[in-house]
C-alpha cells in the first residue's frame, strides 16, 4: 500500500485587510451589482487558518496541539503578520516558517476571511 498521512490543524487570527486595485481596476469597480470597490479601503476580517503536515508514521512524529500552540505564537510574537495581505500571501509566509522547522514534508494550507472565500495552497516537498 502505497499512502502519503497529513495531520491537521485550524486557527483564527484577526486582520486588517485591503485590495488597493479594487478602488480604480475597472475589473472590480463596476459600478454596478458586481462592484467590489469597497474592498480598497481597510477592513477587519477573522481569517480561518487551515494546515495540514506530513507526518511519516501512525503515531504522529508531530502533535497536533504542539504544532497548532507553534502556528499560533508566530503570530503570537509577530514573527508573521496578516495585515494588508491576501490570502495566498499569508499562506507563503506560513509556509517559509513551517518548512524551516519542519522540513522534507509536504503542507497544505487553506486561509479563508471569515469562514466563506479563501485560498487553498499545496506545497510539496523541497
Amino acid at each position: 500500500m502505497n499512502k502519503k498521512t497529513l495531520i491537521w490543524v485550524t486557527f483564527r487570527k484577526e486582520g486588517i485587510h485591503k485590495y488597493p486595485a479594487a478602488l480604480d481596476d475597472p475589473k472590480l469597480a463596476t459600478g454596478d451589482e458586481y462592484d467590489v470597490s469597497f474592498l480598497g479601503y481597510p477592513h477587519r476580517h477573522i481569517f480561518h487558518f487551515k494546515v495540514g503536515i506530513e507526518v511519516f508514521h501512525n503515531d504522529r512524529d508531530i502533535e497536533f496541539i504542539q504544532f497548532k500552540r507553534w502556528l499560533e505564537k508566530l503570530y503570537a510574537e509577530k514573527t508573521l503578520q496578516l495585515d494588508y495581505k491576501s490570502c495566498e500571501m499569508m499562506s507563503d509566509d506560513l509556509y517559509g516558517e513551517i518548512v524551516k522547522k519542519y522540513p522534507g514534508r509536504d503542507v497544505r494550507i487553506e486561509v479563508s476571511e471569515d469562514g466563506e472565500n479563501g485560498s487553498e495552497i499545496y506545497y510539496d516537498k523541497e
